[in-house]
């Protein structure tokens, strides 16, 4: 065939899927997202506490680089790592109750480094079928057995785990998941593994901050403790990077065998410095929770009645199924001409016929933007032309 040609056919069946992706330069953001000189109010930030605008985290930032550069220099095993650094993994450790947490530059490079340097041949991940790409990504491509159980459903995991193995099994899910914006059953899950011998591994990248007491997120919300704990740092705490928090020797193994904490250059140290700033902010943040906790129930509340499913889910994540991929982009289009910016999310990223709005309310936002918001979804979706999961 030929690259080009390859190329080439790739994207042109994505233009006929209507599923192709592009990047939109803008600037501004949190609660608010201006694009060639449109301001609109956004409701497609994971930014859920409007942390990425708090001056205390801004300053922290702007005096780590004082003190430390931009940059890290290298590898954390080189000259990457510093006292910021050491400091900011010691304080989410004992927040969060485990012995140790290692930094990561993403939450994608924390559950692709997690799968790699655990698994083998002779093992098994057994994922929930919604988990991230990231994970999915990492588990296809180890040496180990990928099965898929049903989404939130325990007993479809415990039939896999009921199943032979001659290696060990690792268990896959999220806190909250991306695109559903509902919740794992994490203690059924953790029991499940447990009584199995197997290990639980949960990416709460959207829990962390938002639920639980202090915001320690989805695992200690329901009073469980994974094996494997991945917490991202680019959602509630308005910033990016990740920690994985586990046992010392399990920390130590990582340290040695990790290949994205070897080779990769480590966050830069101001950077972590901004982190430890948003922490505090997160363990101080109940007035900010509060108002995101009513602007979740204002929409619900709101929404009920729309000719488009209403997904369970009672996280920052609100998704409206619209069904079909090219109806969810004119949806999202009409919205943005009334100057409220949502986005359409079509397969691959979400599931054949569920192509929707993903809309994410945050703690920035007004109970009048919610209304607004409510008020043009309902005008959009009553016009001539509009149905029910076209």
């Amino acid at each position: 065939m030929g690259w080009q040609k390859r190329v080439d056919t790739a994207l042109i069946a994505r233009h006929e899927q209507d599923a192709y992706r592009s990047r939109i330069v803008n600037q501004g953001g949190g609660r608010w997202l201006t694009q060639q000189g449109q301001r609109y109010l956004n409701f497609s930030s994971n930014d859920y506490l409007g942390l990425s605008q708090h001056p205390t985290i801004i300053g922290a930032w702007q005096t780590g680089a004082t003190r430390y550069g931009v940059g890290s220099g290298g590898s954390g095993h080189v000259t990457g790592y510093t006292d910021a650094h050491a400091v900011l993994e010691g304080e989410v450790a004992q927040w969060l109750g485990y012995p140790r947490a290692l930094l990561f530059v993403s939450g994608y490079a924390a559950n692709q480094a997690v799968v790699a340097a655990l698994m083998q041949g002779q093992d098994r991940i057994l994922a929930d079928k919604l988990s991230h790409a990231s994970l999915l990504e990492a588990a296809a491509q180890s040496p180990a057995t990928l099965r898929r159980f049903a989404h939130n459903q325990p007993a479809a995991l415990q039939r896999l785990l009921a199943g032979y193995c001659p290696g060990e099994t690792l268990a896959v899910t999220e806190g909250i998941f991306s695109m559903d914006g509902d919740s794992a059953p994490l203690g059924a899950l953790h029991a499940l593994t447990q009584a199995h011998g197997a290990w639980l591994m949960v990416d709460d990248a959207h829990g962390i901050g938002v639920c639980g007491q202090q915001g320690r997120g989805s695992c200690w919300q329901q009073g469980i403790k994974p094996e494997l704990l991945v917490v991202t740092f680019g959602k509630a705490f308005g910033v990016s990077g990740a920690a994985l928090l586990c046992s010392e020797s399990v920390a130590d193994y990582f340290l040695q065998f990790a290949r994205h904490l070897i080779y990769s250059t480590s966050m830069p140290p101001a950077q972590a410095c901004a982190l430890h700033a948003a922490l505090f902010c997160i363990q101080q943040g109940d007035a900010l929770r509060d108002r995101l906790g009513r602007h979740i129930a204002q929409f619900r509340a709101g929404a009920g009645d729309l000719p488009f499913t209403l997904m369970p889910s009672h996280s920052a994540i609100q998704p409206l199924i619209v069904g079909d991929n090219v109806a969810a982009l004119r949806v999202a289009q009409r919205l943005r001409e009334q100057g409220l910016w949502v986005s359409a999310m079509r397969p691959p990223t979400v599931p054949p016929g569920s192509a929707r709005l993903r809309i994410t309310l945050t703690a920035s936002h007004t109970g009048d933007d919610i209304a607004r918001l409510l008020a043009v979804l309902h005008s959009v979706a009553y016009e001539q032309g509009e149905g029910v999961n076209e």
